[in-house]
This record gives C-alpha cells, sequence and structure tokens, in this order.
C-alpha cells in the first residue's frame, strides 16, 4: 500500500513579494529620475540623524516625506537612548563627526510596546534590561503617571523618554563639540501613528544649565 506523502507547507510569499516590489519600485525611480541611483552610489550626505524606534510603524524616510539619502538611521527597542550603547555611540560618532549630520532627531511614538511593558510589568527577557532606563523613569515621575489613565499615561512616558533621550545626547562629548562648533541641532518628537503626526516635545535648559552642561562635558 502506498502510503500518501503530505504537501509541503506553502512557503510564506512575503520575500518574494518584497523583492518584486522593490524591483518594480527601482525601475520607475530611475525612470522618475535617472540620476538618482547614481546619486546615491556616489556616496550620502544626508542631514538628518534619526534615533528611533525599531516599531514597523515608523519609517521614517516615508513619514518625513524624504527619501533613500536623507537620513542616517539608528532603531531600537523603544527608542532607548544610553550613554553606555556602543552601537548607537558609534553611529553617533560616524554621523556627527564624518557625515556631519545638522540635527539628530530621537523620536518616541503612541502604543509603543516598550512603554507599555514598562507601565505594565510585563516580563519579556532580555528586554527587561533594555528597558531598565524607562522604568526608571516610571519611578521617578510616579506621581504624574498615577494621576493619568490608559493612554494618556503611556503617552506621558513616551515623551518622559524623549525627553531624556535628549538629555543624555546633549552630554554626549562628539555632539557637545557639533553644538557648540557648527549649530547643530538635537530635537525630541513623538510621533502618532493613529494619525501620521510629529510633535515636537519640549526641552528647556536655561542659560545656566546650559554653561554647567558645557564646562562639565565638553573636552578640549
Amino acid at each position: 500500500m502506498t502510503r500518501a506523502i503530505a504537501n509541503p507547507p506553502l512557503v510564506d510569499s512575503a520575500f518574494k513579494q518584497a523583492l518584486e516590489t522593490n524591483q518594480r519600485w527601482a525601475a520607475q525611480t530611475a525612470k522618475n529620475d535617472p540620476d538618482f541611483f547614481p546619486r546615491l552610489g556616489a556616496g550620502q550626505s544626508p542631514k538628518i540623524l534619526w534615533i528611533g524606534c525599531s516599531d514597523s510603524r515608523i519609517p521614517e524616510t516615508t513619514l518625513l516625506g524624504l527619501k533613500p539619502g536623507d537620513v542616517f538611521t539608528h532603531r531600537n527597542i523603544a527608542n532607548i537612548v544610553n550613554q553606555t550603547d556602543i552601537n548607537l555611540l558609534s553611529v553617533i560618532q560616524y554621523s556627527v563627526k564624518h557625515l556631519e549630520v545638522k540635527h539628530i532627531i530621537i523620536c518616541g511614538h503612541t502604543s509603543c510596546g516598550g512603554v507599555n511593558a514598562t507601565l505594565g510589568n510585563d516580563t519579556l527577557g532580555v528586554i527587561d534590561i533594555w528597558l531598565q532606563p524607562m522604568r526608571a523613569l516610571r519611578e521617578k515621575h510616579a506621581k504624574e503617571l498615577s494621576e493619568l489613565e490608559g493612554g494618556a499615561k503611556g503617552n506621558l512616558l513616551a515623551k518622559l523618554n524623549v525627553q531624556a533621550g535628549v538629555n543624555v545626547l546633549r552630554r554626549i562629548p562628539v555632539i557637545v563639540d557639533a553644538m557648540r562648533d557648527r549649530g547643530m541641532e538635537v530635537h525630541g518628537v513623538v510621533y502618532d501613528p493613529g494619525n501620521g503626526i510629529l510633535e515636537e516635545v519640549d526641552y528647556d535648559e536655561d542659560d545656566e544649565v546650559d554653561k554647567t552642561r558645557l564646562a562639565t562635558f565638553e573636552l578640549k
């Protein structure tokens, strides 16, 4: 008696579809702008360093209305800025020192899984360690957060996380030097994937704090 052989499982077509879409995009882009790919092949000169979340809903060039070559990018879970993260520091060093970007944007977002995990005390394995800086923010701002409910609480923590990231960035020596020597700027924003809008996050630093920061962190 011959034993029936089960049909092989269907291969996920997402990868094949992505390659086909890429070919159509490349052909159409080259048709619309014949010099586009030769320009990219010759090198890059982005004006922006984007530090964002790995979330698939936050594609920086798309939401900024920009093109490949316009934005140098670093993304991680919950857009954490940690002064000991060698990956992030390498990206900063290269983009600020060698590419001489004019702006650094750190972008958080609403409905962030990392924020929700921090507020919900969820167990996520190694990610628990990664989110420690955000847990420290939750502890520091416990009273403010306790006065809010649902999405408002998460939105506040996302904003606080961006402000904390800006605070760290403005104390990294290569960034301090670039801000002082050529006017590079550091910005914080929060993105809402529900409406596509970026909102700038306030970061106030009076003159006295600014002088103290420079005296402490700039290198000669």
